[in-house]
């Protein structure tokens, strides 16, 4: 199998391959490898490759599995894997290695996938640009002078040059729907409590995060979640599961759905015109497929939520630099951290616990007020950025500002993800258009708590309606062109 072959197929057409005896799961993972050696002195996803897995790709991969032999890769931060760094993109946390297997690095091997190594992240997982001063900046395959997202900027700029179908993401304030939409991706980010973050941890950041992966197609999104969200033992929330696999509802009937969409975000601000006009494109063509489609979004104010999100930030933030630093033996300075992270810390010691229990309450009304607009609604459909991606070096956080500062010029681009962080809404988002410059443009689709199926169907038949298989960015392994 050679490199274009190979970046042909989504995650479950290579384990199709593999199941008729066409392909092995070691050649996959030399594909990978080859894949990573093409494009990644351009795109710099990749922090470190497993070749000693690659050899041995056959015993690893689990027969009969969806996923069987299909390479893989994990973020730096989240689920870890026991024996293997996680540095989590910090210069405090440099030659950690994590001890245990999260429950989730679990369920990707039990579905077959082959872990091949790291992918980039920025500092803590806390930008929406994927640029640090331990690894540098990773790169947009669509055009390098872009950034490729964050905080999964490494693993959606991996896929999308093809070096695997599909990779481990994070979500907590749009990490896994930022980079999918500057890299013209899928990215789902669960419900809350779906996907378990155990054993390490019951909840993060409050309940932010989530985590799942980036893909270049529906029905891998939709598989994965079906390997990795039964609950994990312990979990002391557990959210209603589905009526039958998430793979199933795949080109599914949707029904006659009640649909909303909005230009704007929260801060009353309209995206930019070619993103606002893809937005207003995808409402026509779900209503032109039956839906009723009206123009309408939840009622809330930004500033609550923005003040609420720092305060949480800062105080998960800070505890994390502080296990680590205890761990490594180093002390939070501007030697061991970035500027902006170093603010944030230092923030979170002038913070008091009321404080923090105050922010925690507050996200309480918002949850309401999102919740009643969703009994009129079945789905939202707004901008994932409000902005094309900006241009490495823009936002980032070694730069001389405050963390405040910071989160002000990074709400600017994506003022339509955090929201859905604090109700623990499912919301994904898809390649549905492409910028006259050649940057992916992606839409974001949010449903009801617990109906991750609701988004897979209509997913399913905006990706056979308006597909994107056939845009493949210039840095891609089977081109082999270099930026």
């Amino acid at each position: 199998m050679n490199l274009k072959e190979y970046a042909d197929y989504d995650g479950i057409g290579l384990a199709e391959l593999g199941s008729k005896g066409e392909v092995s799961a070691q050649e996959l993972a030399r594909c990978a490898i080859e894949a990573v050696e093409a494009v990644n002195p351009q795109i710099n996803a990749i922090i470190e490759t497993y070749d000693d897995r690659a050899k041995n790709a056959n015993q690893l991969a689990s027969p009969g599995q969806l996923f069987s032999g299909v390479p893989f890769f994990l973020k730096d931060i989240g689920a870890g894997e026991a024996g293997k760094k996680q540095e989590l993109g910090s210069r405090i946390a440099e030659g950690y290695v994590a001890h245990e297997d999260a429950f989730l690095t679990q369920r990707f091997k039990s579905a077959g996938l082959v872990l091949l190594g790291r992918t980039t992240t920025p500092e803590f997982g806390l930008a929406s640009t994927t640029e640090t001063v331990l690894y540098g900046e990773t790169r947009n395959p669509w055009n390098p002078e872009h950034v490729a997202g964050g905080s999964s900027g490494g693993a959606a700029a991996a896929v999308a040059a093809g070096i695997v179908p599909v990779a481990h993401a994070s979500d907590g304030g749009g990490s896994i729907r930022i980079p999918a939409s500057c890299c013209g991706l899928v990215g789902l980010k669960p419900s809350r409590g779906r996907n378990t973050l155990g054993p390490g941890f019951d909840e993060f950041l409050f309940g932010y995060v989530q985590e799942h992966v980036v893909s270049r197609t529906v029905r891998d999104t939709a598989a994965m979640l079906d390997y990795t969200s039964r609950p994990g033992i312990g979990d002391p929330f557990v959210i209603v599961q589905p009526d039958k696999r998430y793979v199933d509802e795949v080109n599914a009937p949707t029904g006659q759905l009640r649909i909303a969409f909005t230009t704007k975000s929260w801060l009353g601000e309209k995206a930019e015109r070619e993103i606002a006009a893809a937005v207003e494109a995808v409402a026509r063509q779900c209503e032109s497929m039956g839906h009723v489609v009206e123009e309408a979004s939840p009622r809330v104010g930004y500033q609550p939520y923005e003040s609420v999100g720092n305060r949480i930030w800062v105080a998960e933030l800070s505890t994390l630099i502080d296990e680590l630093g205890k761990k490594m033996g180093r002390e939070p300075t501007p030697e061991t951290l970035e500027p902006v992270t170093l603010d944030a810390y230092e923030m979170s010691k002038r913070m008091s616990a009321s404080e923090l229990v105050e922010a925690i309450e507050k996200l309480n009304p918002l949850r309401r007020q999102v919740g009643a607009f969703f009994e009129q609604y079945d789905l939202l459909i707004t901008p994932t950025l409000a902005k094309l991606p900006p241009l490495l070096g823009t936002v980032h956080t070694n730069q001389d500002i405050s963390f405040e500062e910071f989160r002000r010029l990074d709400q600017d681009v994506l003022p339509n993800l955090e929201l859905f962080n604090v109700t623990g809404q499912p919301a994904i988002s898809l390649p549905l258009a492409q910028s006259e410059s050649g940057l992916p443009i992606g839409i974001q689709f949010v449903g009801r708590f617990g109906d991750e199926s609701a988004l897979i169907r209509i997913s399913s038949a905006l990706e056979e309606a308006m597909p994107w298989q056939e845009r493949i960015p210039p840095v891609h392994a089977a081109s082999g062109q270099r930026a």
